[in-house]
């Protein structure tokens, strides 16, 4: 049952402004007549899932109503342009190929910069109430848990973007002080939010008799990947007291793993499992999927693999070339030390590989199983049909069934899975120094199990890509199976800001191979004179954003770590103050 489903698409009862701090008092429930019954409590939390599902928390699948960026900040492949795993060209996606170019600027209006705080009421208005219930205390309880989740989730994704933050634990009216403020340090705003996930651990229940609300289990998968991003943010960029937030990542994403309550999905197919993990109608039974947002025909649906086939965008040279490489003696090494790997043409590089590349971008000998199409892939600037600026194009998340259904497509999303929780349990140990033989084998090589790539041992080979971060080659592993088994999942861009990588970013964007003789080949002869190369080491490859002006990379360390605070709410509050170099 997708019983989520019909939770996200009750009406909000709360109607919300998303001024600087929400502060409406006429918007509350009447506190005399409402508070008083479960079915009270159930009905005001359907409100707080509401506003998590429309982009306060999660999107995630949309059709192609994606911009600006404050209105679609959780959206899955246009916030991967964010990062270094996906470039585009398109209009729909310029502001998030802004921000990965480090040429984003001051928004003026909260709204096109996720500077929301419509949930965060709801959410204070529950813990301010829901005591009033003549209810069983532990049921009570319950509800209050999914209010202490969704302001930690919320409150993560605030200093994620921010840094200091106002932090607010109760409803506010147009006299309160806190609307004139200045914002709390961010380890304050941490400390508290670890307050509220630990509370919505304590209070919600194992399961709930209607499947679908977060649960205990999911409260445990939010701490392991915020005290993971806060405690590995706080270590690389030298704040401090890092241990505690990974220490209590590894204590939460432990009591998951010996929970019995998931596993990863895999049926022994390690050329289809991953893929099929993402293209699945109804999650609400499969083991590694620990909270999902359902779609169900005729009630809410997407058009997510009409987006991925329209090619908007596609993933990048630097994402592709961080796949494994198997080799004959039954090793996996990276593309810089392999002797089974070869891109002497562009179907080769698919050879060899960590089978989850086939699972995320198209090999294109595929294009007949995939697309149900020959019409010569690769598809370029130019050619007929859905073109790839970047000549790879992404396939995870597609099903050609689906896609004929246009917008009328259910397959549900995931928002927390096993596989991530294993990935910040062995990041969490390594960076502590603590990792053992039996934390790989019990965390990260589950997933490279599943995926069909050899082990990764405590003395992994040097990657000469990664020789300059001066980082553990164990780390350097770790973090290369993150990217790959998450990407496309909205952790990749976070992923670089906590680990103060964002130099990456100011990399030459490049697509596949493409050779100067390619152009002879009667499949690319319609191939745009737009399309230009770069050589690297004697070879040719797609310059992505030769003719645009994202090709000058600005991404600077004093400033691009955190975003802009909106104009007009520095109008409304000039004690909230500006972001350093902003």
């Amino acid at each position: 049952m997708k019983n989520l489903l019909y939770i996200l698409i009750i009406a909000s009862f709360c109607s919300c402004s998303k001024d600087f701090l929400d502060r409406n008092p006429t918007t509350d429930l009447n506190n005399n007549t409402f508070w008083n019954t479960e079915a009270d409590l159930k009905s005001f939390s359907n409100g707080i899932y509401n506003d998590a599902g429309n982009n306060a928390l999660y999107t995630f699948y949309l059709g192609f109503t994606n911009i600006p960026f404050g209105s679609a900040t959780h959206a899955v492949v246009p916030y991967e342009v964010s990062s270094d795993n996906h470039a585009s060209l398109a209009a729909e996606h310029i502001a998030f190929a802004r921000v990965s170019a480090g040429q984003n600027f001051v928004a003026t209006n909260a709204s096109d910069a996720g500077w929301n705080w419509g949930i965060l009421r709801k959410c204070n208005i529950m813990l301010r109430n829901y005591t009033k219930a003549q209810i069983l205390e532990s049921i009570r309880n319950n509800y209050a848990g999914e209010a202490y989740f969704f302001r930690a989730w919320f409150y993560l994704d605030k200093v994620q973007n921010f840094g200091d933050v106002p932090y607010v634990s109760k409803p506010l009216d147009n006299t309160s002080e806190e609307l004139f403020e200045a914002r709390q340090p961010r380890k304050q705003v941490m400390d508290s939010v670890l307050r509220d996930i630990d509370m919505a651990i304590n209070y919600l229940p194992a399961s709930w008799s209607t499947p679908g609300r977060v649960n205990k289990y999911v409260a445990l998968a939010l701490k392991s990947r915020l005290c993971l991003y806060e405690g590995t943010y706080r270590k690389y960029h030298n704040l401090g007291d890092y241990e505690k937030y990974l220490n209590q990542c590894v204590d939460a994403s432990a009591l998951l793993m010996s929970s019995g309550k998931y596993s990863l999905y895999k049926t022994g197919n390690t050329a289809a499992d991953y893929k099929t993990l993402f293209v699945t109608k109804d999650l609400s039974t499969n083991p590694e999927v620990i909270f999902s947002r359902a779609y169900v025909q005729g009630v809410l649906t997407h058009n997510m693999s009409g987006y991925v086939a329209s090619q908007l965008a596609g993933p990048t040279r630097d994402f592709v070339e961080d796949f494994l490489c198997l080799e004959s003696d039954g090793s996996a090494k990276p593309v810089a030390l392999s002797t089974a790997y070869s891109n002497s043409t562009m179907e080769a590089e698919f050879n060899n590989r960590d089978p989850r590349l086939k699972q995320i971008v198209l090999d294109p000998r595929e294009e007949q199983a995939v697309f149900k199409t020959q019409v010569g892939y690769p598809r370029l600037q130019g050619m007929q049909g859905n073109v790839s600026p970047t000549g790879y194009h992404l396939i995870k998340y597609y099903d050609y069934n689906q896609m004929l259904l246009s917008t009328n497509q259910d397959t549900d999303a995931p928002l927390f899975r096993y596989a991530e929780v294993l990935l910040n349990f062995i990041e969490a140990k390594a960076v502590l120094g603590q990792a053992t033989k039996t934390d790989l084998d019990q965390s990260v090589n589950l997933v490279r199990r599943r995926a069909g790539v050899p082990d990764l041992t405590m003395t992994p080979v040097a990657d000469p890509k990664y020789a300059g971060l001066g980082l553990d080659p164990l780390v350097v592993e770790i973090r290369r199976e993150r990217r790959v088994e998450l990407c496309y999942e909205q952790l990749r861009y976070q992923d670089l800001m906590r680990w103060k990588m964002g130099a990456q970013l100011n990399k030459q964007v490049l697509g596949i191979r493409f050779e100067p003789t390619d152009r002879a080949n009667p499949k690319f002869a319609a191939v745009s004179s737009s399309v230009k190369t770069t050589t690297v080491n004697g070879k040719n490859y797609i310059d992505v954003l030769a003719s645009s002006e994202l090709r000058n990379r600005k991404f600077t360390e004093s400033k691009n770590y955190l975003f802009p605070i909106p104009i007009n709410v520095i109008s409304k509050n000039p004690a909230i103050g500006q972001n350093p170099d902003w």
